[in-house]
């Protein structure tokens, strides 16, 4: 298997779809020429032709509409939202109608679009390009929400969302773009959506977070470690259907749990797996299950974003409260 950083694995992914679908067709702002302002879609407008990767307008209201109207043709569309910090512009698109129209035709339309875009702190970005705002999607009916940790996640999962037959948000952390590589398959797999992946196995706290955050988790479970805690780290993956089973086995098996997202605290999906927790599992607790979580304030210019992130001592010092409770 080859080393691929996240980015490249993407790549890879986008690749092999357009090479074994006709219909999948790749676009967005600067995803041509330039192979997008992350280089995601490098020299794949080359491979495949202007036809099948092109640049749109600055325009994401444009981007979601034209993502609509071609999936109802037979296409199927892989939109990118340069930063997803500009959802708001393409909010009706995405909440207010591809997300309704199978419901809306009873099942005669499907809506096989796959949202990228990248997300998160970390690398210094301007003003509405780091905000993590899955939670405003993942509260929307029709559509998943899949956010990757890994290379071989990525890859397998994004091949997973442009092949399933509703519309998938698929974010993609900027920081770990390029800052973790990992064996990824060559040629087509698969990873099903709506599941989680044990990253790490423990038996005294299970740990629950998605995108950036499971590293930061699985850092913190190695200092628990060393203190003689068995923390499991669980990497949720697609936060919209949260695979409750692999969420509730888990806390069974440990009776201690938190949940760790980098979105500010008030509502979101840590909200929503605490939430599941207590109404299927709470005979299994053993102390309250704990937040980490951004603060509830706008996202810090970049001089305070590290201040302002959730980390791996946040989460150990959580995970103390939880286990010494």
């Amino acid at each position: 298997m080859a080393q691929m950083t996240m980015v490249q694995a993407i790549t890879d992914a986008l690749r092999t779809e357009l090479k074994r679908d006709p219909n999948v067709l790749v676009f967005g702002e600067d995803v041509g020429v330039n192979g997008g302002v992350f280089r995601a879609t490098d020299g794949l407008q080359k491979e495949f032709g202007a036809d099948r990767v092109f640049d749109t307008p600055l325009a994401e209201s444009g981007i979601g509409g034209l993502a609509i109207g071609l999936a109802l043709q037979g296409f199927r569309p892989v939109p990118e939202i340069q930063f997803f910090g500009f959802l708001f512009e393409v909010m009706d698109s995405i909440a207010g109608q591809m997300s309704r129209y199978r419901y809306r035709t009873g099942g005669t339309y499907q809506m096989p679009i796959t949202v990228r875009s990248p997300f998160g702190g970390g690398v210094h970005t301007p003003e509405l390009h780091s905000d993590s705002l899955e939670g405003l999607v993942a509260q929307v009916p029709g559509l998943k929400v899949v956010i990757p940790s890994t290379p071989y996640d990525a890859k397998g999962l994004l091949i997973s969302s442009i092949r399933d037959n509703d519309p998938v948000v698929f974010l993609e952390h900027l920081k770990l773009y390029r800052s973790i590589r990992g064996e990824v398959p060559e040629g087509e797999y698969t990873i099903p959506l709506g599941k989680a992946d044990v990253k790490r196995e423990g038996k005294d706290l299970s740990i629950f977070a998605y995108g950036a955050m499971v590293h930061e988790s699985l850092k913190a479970a190695a200092e628990l470690e060393k203190e003689g805690y068995s923390a499991e780290v669980v990497d949720l993956r697609t936060v919209s259907p949260l695979d409750v089973e692999t969420i509730v086995a888990s806390v069974e098996k440990t009776n201690r749990a938190i949940v760790v997202q980098e979105a500010q605290r008030q509502a979101g999906i840590a909200a929503n797996v605490v939430s599941e927790i207590n109404e299927r599992a709470i005979l299994s607790l053993e102390a309250p299950v704990l937040r980490v979580t951004a603060p509830d304030t706008v996202y810090p210019f970049s001089q305070a974003e590290n201040v302002w992130l959730p980390n791996a001592k946040d989460i150990y010092e959580t995970a103390k409260k939880v286990l010494t409770f």
